[in-house]
């Protein structure tokens, strides 16, 4: 990465973060390490695990999912969470005004790269 990328991939993730966690969680119920070793997989959508518990726990209290606790083989029981009926509707909602800004963004770009 080039220096300075962190602080622009922290812009970019900011609004972005909340909607990959609620997309990770359609159709089945993930632990939090699982949702972080996703996140964290190329680098790019979040670079620790720090900022995922205090989102989760936002997006808990927003009933945006629901948690539950289930036993595991490998240690301590284990918090899962799970998409709430509000939290796909969120995503939903998102997903057209991501598609259109992220247009926007790419149109603005090219354009800028043919103008020079």
């Amino acid at each position: 990465m080039v220096p300075g990328d962190d602080t622009k991939l922290s812009h970019l993730r900011r609004g972005a973060l909340e909607y990959c966690v609620l997309a990770l969680l359609v159709g089945r119920a993930r632990y939090g390490l699982d949702i972080a070793r996703e996140l964290t997989r190329d680098g790019v959508l979040m670079s620790s695990e720090g900022t995922l518990y205090p989102l989760l726990a936002r997006l808990r209290k927003a009933g945006l999912v629901e948690t539950s606790w289930q036993e595991s083989t490998e240690g301590p029981p284990r918090r899962y969470y799970a998409l709430t009926t509000a939290g796909a509707v969120a995503l939903q909602e998102f997903r057209p005004a991501w598609r259109g800004f992220r247009d926007a963004v790419d149109a603005a770009l090219v354009t800028s790269e043919e103008t020079r």
